[in-house]
């Protein structure tokens, strides 16, 4: 699985640079395995003559990295792990943590609770990343639903605390998209004019491609196993995130089951959409909303997107029809493959 993905964001996931727009150290092109998935940095060109565009793309995984052990759930000492095993006690975290969760409770009040990062237990429970996952007993299921509430995390100034001492907060539907961010502020901080970053599927581009046009950055079709595209989208300086349920899932007794827990239910939506993709300024917005948009299924999630300035998105159902938002094809255009 990883070693086809890594062919997909190769390949697919952002496209229309050529290597003949390249140039020695203006240029730099780096894949590696953080923050628990593949991700690339592409720089087509940065006018820093201090640095070369290698340099800036090393530089930038490193802040990667500071960020992944600040966000992450599972690294011991982190932020998240200190929350988590604090037993209901206040914990002082840094600013990126308090931003990273002020931004995830705004999108929970705004799709009551469609997207809750309380989902923890119950994303421990289903371990779609083991080796052999399984559908858990109903009763540990519903067990685990008493203590996903995102109104259990409080904040005070640069202080968390659950309520809830039984409570977990995972923040992977979000940190993603705000990291990615971080990463394009920091490559255009130091002079970088046209880039692509991508971090396991949330895409940024950085600026345009270096002849003044738009980045194509590909949309897969979730209903394909080659990876191949339903179209692809024109952007510069604007994100694409896609959640769907073809990413993360496995087959018991002929049903399928994927990653994108209902907090409500404690099971896989099925809603009948496979995926959503939102393009937005912030990828951290990106990051929540297609969880969100996912959960709260095509009616709603297309009524939220609707009243939200500078967001577009597109939804995928089951029988493979797309919906796109109301701003759609005014400022993105939407190009079918040949």
């Amino acid at each position: 699985m990883k070693k086809l993905f890594f062919i997909l964001l190769s390949c697919i996931m952002v496209s229309g640079c050529s290597s003949a727009e390249k140039s020695d150290d203006k240029s730099g092109d780096k894949t590696d395995f953080i923050l628990n998935t593949v991700c690339q940095i592409k720089i087509y060109n940065e006018d820093n003559s201090e640095k070369t565009a290698d340099e800036l793309i090393d530089e930038a995984f490193d802040l990667c990295r500071e960020y992944e052990n600040t966000l992450s759930r599972t690294i011991e000492g982190s932020d998240v792990y200190k929350i988590n095993h604090a037993g209901g006690a206040s914990v002082e975290v840094s600013d990126s943590t308090i931003e990273v969760i002020s931004k995830a409770e705004y999108f929970s009040s705004i799709s009551d609770g469609a997207f809750d990062i309380t989902i923890a237990p119950l994303s421990i429970l289903w371990d779609f990343q083991g080796e052999n996952p399984t559908v858990p007993p109903d009763d540990e299921i519903k067990n685990l639903l008493n203590d996903v509430d995102y109104t259990a995390v409080k904040i005070d100034g640069n202080t968390v605390t659950l309520t809830n001492p039984e409570a977990e907060i995972d923040l992977g539907g979000i940190a993603k998209g705000y990291i990615a961010d971080k990463t394009a502020e920091y490559l255009s901080a130091n002079g970088v004019t046209s880039a692509t970053i991508n971090l396991g599927g949330n895409v940024f581009a950085l600026g345009s491609k270096t002849d003044g046009t738009d980045f194509n950055i590909g949309i897969q079709d979730p209903a394909s196993t080659d990876g191949s595209i339903i179209g692809y989208v024109s952007v510069s300086n604007k994100s694409l995130v896609t959640s769907g349920s073809y990413e993360r899932y496995f087959i018991q007794d002929g049903k399928k089951y994927h990653h994108i827990l209902d907090p409500k239910t404690g099971y896989p939506v099925e809603n009948g959409l496979t995926a959503v993709s939102i393009i937005s300024d912030k990828s951290v917005d990106g990051d929540g909303l297609s969880t969100t948009c996912f959960v709260l299924g095509l009616d709603k999630g297309m009524e939220l997107i609707n009243s939200i300035d500078g967001v577009e998105a597109v939804f995928i159902d089951e029988n493979e029809q797309y919906y796109f938002s109301d701003g759609f094809g005014k400022d993105i255009i939407f190009n079918y493959p040949e």
